[in-house]
């Protein structure tokens, strides 16, 4: 046997395991040489010597006849140092076949398939199984059995009853936790450990998520009506949804869904808004049966807003997408539907006869988002265009070597093109960043968005619905690649193989829509980690053949926590969990709640904590309500306080002065019937708090804001019952929130008021703590600061994210907290900063 460790010069406390199993490996295989201690004795006859160059006459060199035994006796040592390095190599080598893969392709199922293991170790994971264990595994199913078992589509789709699975389904279900969410088996995390690799990816590399979650309404009409109908439902804030630079389809808009004419109100949900590139005509009659609800008939066709004659010739008809998160599906639905019959009801009333089709196209599409600086060369290396004469496209695909972006090309841009099938020329080729030849201009500048650009035959149904089911099974690209006489050519594509559009659309996670700090001292609060890739769009069917090839290259997959740690790393709110005052948030908080206390519940007193020594009044989910002054916390439970109050009041009618209790319950049931907790979003967030702070009257500034905002879009001012103080008091607004010292707040983190004697102790320990002087006395220090405990009336908000940033290298928070308490904080920060 070969000695545990060879000689080495380093200490054995250096060496790491690691190498000491490698150098034990080497010796093993190491085969002895016999020493030489002077001319060799051995027979010339007996002497083989190395050939130093090819000679046609070598047969001189040979002897006549050749004495095997002697032969073998002046080779012994040789004979018997390679059988004893044969025996070391064997008894030394611990590893079987499954584990010298790497851990991302070990399966539990392995040691019991040897097909699950790549076609290099199989024939060595064949000779490790057990031969009994091999025995039955490879006996049959009688026959009478394998008619009574049932199809595995059948079986398949009978899982499939109260949800949806993604045509990757398998993929992930093999590789990550599933969970069931929106209506659908979604992926959650990866079973194997990979928050810091998946985040490294998304600002080093490239991370795919499947989003094909995300449903697709599709509405076709005039253009007037449908510029109408957006205009009536999305934000008022920041350019309209029939802007120019949207209305040609060269660039998608990301704007936010509420009710109908119910701006600032009653938010839905966000939403990405994507016109079709080219206009067409319609001149044909069009009849259709109306739907009553947007939430049913999932994907199963048209519903139509009412039921006319021809369009007037004179008016475009016009197809848009407007593609919504699942949770938020039937509201938005419902709301565009409601916009869409007051559209043509004016449209009537004009003298007008138009026809609006709204579609359901769930699960006609497949969606994966491509995140991180290599998202554009893992796009290039995995798709391969078809001949395309358009020179816009010829310049963009040639740009997509050159980027280490995807933040380089304008926001939102939108890109349509034909692809082969990416089976034919797999596996991808990873394609690098060319640095020499690049030019010294970005590639937006040389690149602009188009109409010509965005032009895409996936808008076609008639196309889509063809492309549904490949013509060639995999099986059948697999045979035409063993065909090949050269091993690993790749196949041409022929005139029968399948031509696949796709739109391709730019994506940034940054953000901008949260409420800017008074004072720019900190530089935390400017510092952008915005994340920019692709979000691809492929017919249904298609599913599996893209994203084999989009994960060859390389690429990290991600479930639901990688994308909301995508959102929390680029400063961004994440949809429903940062968005309250939403019925998809309020469905959210419910299920947390109802988790997070199952879970507290089962832990023994002394292993929990007491929320109500703590005085934490709503530990489970946040009472926005009672933050925003529009109900009233009681220690014994403010409904049962509530419902006596008010048979107090209905008993004693003919006192003739009421008790003041119920006079403050009457004006509060008022004012919540007036208004209730709506969330300030938008691009103009920024401005109208900078603005309304600045006035005198900050609820006047707020609503004069807002009644600007809607003239934009051709609305009309709020109802004059709906007052500004109203307004201005369940006003919510997001916030990014830093710690000033060490710590990493959580989620549902409570946020307190600081008074203002309470700040200036702060301040002057801050500023003691910088200047290296130690407080003997003189005052407070952080640390006793931090050990007081606030009172309840001084919450003004909560967490609705918060953890350790990676990006940040810190504690880093998403809160949500009233406007009012907000511009207190503005106010109190231009006294002491």
């Amino acid at each position: 046997m070969p000695p545990k460790r060879p000689s080495d010069t380093r200490q054995p406390e250096d060496v790491s395991g690691r190498e000491r199993k490698k150098q034990k490996i080497a010796a093993a295989r190491t085969i002895a040489v016999q020493p030489t201690t002077g001319p060799s004795t051995a027979s010339e006859n007996t002497k083989a010597s190395p050939s130093k160059s090819v000679r046609f006459d070598s047969m001189k060199g040979l002897p006549g006849a050749l004495d095997v035994e002697r032969f073998a006796e002046s080779r012994a040592f040789e004979i018997n140092a390679m059988h004893e390095a044969m025996q070391n190599a064997r008894s030394a080598s611990t590893q079987r076949a499954w584990q010298q893969l790497p851990r991302h392709l070990r399966r539990r199922a392995a040691s019991h398939d040897v097909r699950r293991v790549p076609l290099r170790l199989r024939d060595k994971a064949r000779a490790e199984m057990d031969p009994a264990r091999r025995k039955a595994l490879g006996r049959s199913m009688p026959k009478k059995s394998k008619r009574n078992q049932p199809n595995r589509t059948g079986k398949l789709l009978a899982r499939q009853k109260d949800k949806t699975w993604l045509e990757t389904h398998l993929w992930h279900a093999k590789r990550m936790h599933m969970n069931n969410m929106w209506g659908y088996r979604l992926a959650t995390t990866p079973t194997e450990k990979s928050f810091r690799p998946s985040h490294r990816a998304s600002v080093h590399g490239s991370i795919l998520h499947d989003a094909s979650y995300q449903a697709t309404i599709e509405i076709v009409g005039p253009e007037d009506i449908l510029r109408a109908i957006l205009d009536s439902c999305c934000d008022c804030q920041g350019p309209s949804p029939g802007a120019k630079r949207f209305l040609t389809g060269a660039r998608a808009l990301e704007t936010h869904i509420h009710g109908y004419n119910a701006y600032p109100d009653q938010l839905i949900t966000p939403a990405t808004i994507l016109w079709h590139a080219e206009a067409a005509t319609s001149s044909a009659p069009k009849t259709q049966t109306s739907a009553d609800d947007g939430s049913k008939g999932k994907g199963k066709g048209k519903e139509k807003a009412t039921v006319t004659t021809s369009s007037s010739p004179e008016h475009t008809i016009r197809t848009v997408w407007i593609r919504v998160h699942p949770a938020a599906t039937a509201e938005a639905h419902r709301a565009l539907r409601h916009a869409a019959s007051f559209a043509i009801e004016s449209a009537k009333q004009a003298g007008r006869m138009v026809e609006v089709e709204m579609a359901d196209l769930r699960e006609q599409f497949n969606v994966f988002e491509i995140m991180g600086p290599k998202a554009s060369q893992v796009l290039k290396g995995a798709l391969k265009p078809t001949d395309d004469n358009r020179e816009d496209f010829r310049k963009f695909w040639a740009s997509l070597s050159k980027i280490q972006s995807a933040g380089s090309v304008p926001r939102g841009m939108v890109v349509g093109f034909t692809v082969h099938d990416p089976r034919l020329s797999f596996p991808p080729k990873n394609l690098k960043v060319d640095l020499e030849s690049s030019t010294t201009l970005s590639p937006s500048l040389t690149v602009f968005p188009s109409t010509a650009l965005a032009q895409s035959q996936i808008w076609d149904e008639k196309i889509r619905v063809a492309l549904r089911t490949p013509k060639y099974k995999k099986k059948d690209i697999d045979q035409r690649r063993s065909n090949n006489l050269v091993p690993g050519t790749p196949l041409k594509s022929e005139r029968k193989d399948d031509r696949i559009p796709v739109l391709l659309i730019q994506r940034s996670v940054e953000n901008n829509d949260f409420a800017q700090p008074a004072t720019t001292s900190n530089p935390r609060s400017s510092t952008s980690h915005a994340l920019h890739g692709w979000t691809l769009i492929v017919p249904q069917g298609w599913g599996m053949p893209f994203f084999s090839s989009l994960t060859y290259t390389g690429t990290r997959v991600g479930g639901q926590r990688e994308r909301q740690t995508q959102a929390f790393e680029g400063g961004t709110a994440y949809f429903p969990r940062d968005f309250p005052a939403t019925d998809a948030y309020e469905e959210y908080a419910e299920d947390r709640a109802d988790e997070d206390r199952e879970t507290w519940e089962r832990k023994p007193p002394a292993k929990r904590p007491n929320y109500e020594k703590l005085g934490t009044p709503s530990p489970w989910k946040p009472d926005w309500e009672v933050v925003l002054g529009l109900e009233k916390r009681d220690a014994a439970g403010g409904e049962d306080l509530l419902d006596t109050q008010r048979d107090a009041e209905t008993v004693d009618t003919a006192a003739a002065a009421p008790a003041p209790a119920p006079v403050r319950i009457t004006a509060a049931a008022v004012v919540e019937q007036k208004v209730h907790a709506w969330l300030l979003r938008g691009s103009d967030v920024a401005t109208i708090i900078a603005d309304a702070s600045a006035m005198l009257n900050p609820a006047a500034g707020l609503l004069m804001h807002i009644n600007q905002a809607r003239a934009k879009r051709k609305l009309d001012p709020l109802h004059g019952s709906i007052r500004a103080e109203d307004l201005l008091q369940a006003a919510l607004v997001q916030v990014a929130i830093f710690p000033c010292g060490r710590g990493c707040p959580d989620d549902l983190a409570v946020i307190y008021r600081v008074e203002n004697e309470e700040a200036r102790k702060w301040i002057s320990a801050e500023a003691s703590k910088k200047s290296g002087l130690t407080l003997m006395g003189d005052g407070p220090d952080e640390t006793e600061l931090s050990q007081a405990t606030p009172s309840p009336e001084g919450i003004i908000g909560y967490v609705t994210t918060g953890n350790f940033s990676l990006s940040l290298g810190e504690g880093h928070a998403v809160g949500v907290m009233p406007l009012t308490g907000y511009l207190g904080l503005r106010k109190q920060a231009e006294r002491y900063v």
